[in-house]
């Protein structure tokens, strides 16, 4: 059941993102693009969560989706910050 609601979970940040990507080349509003870009991070975060804990149980990739959610973080952060226009 667990690996169900984490393919969900990445289906949906992908559905998500390109939602946001397809606003975005409409409007060409900034917001929506480090939106986008923030949920496609997410979704690769899901991704890789799916395959630590269901495809690769024995090798832990936490470090490396602690990372990964900073970073996708920090980029939405930084265009709410700095990028508002």
């Amino acid at each position: 059941m667990a690996e169900a609601i984490y393919l969900l979970c990445a289906v949906t940040s992908l559905g998500c993102a390109i939602l946001l990507w397809r606003s975005f080349r409409q409007t060409r509003a900034r917001l929506l693009l480090w939106s986008g870009l923030c949920f496609a991070g997410l979704f690769l975060n899901n991704v890789l969560l799916f395959v630590d804990l269901v495809m690769t149980p024995n090798i832990d990739l936490a470090i490396a989706r602690g990372v990964l959610a900073l970073a996708t973080l920090s980029l939405f952060i930084y265009g709410l910050v700095f990028d508002a226009s």
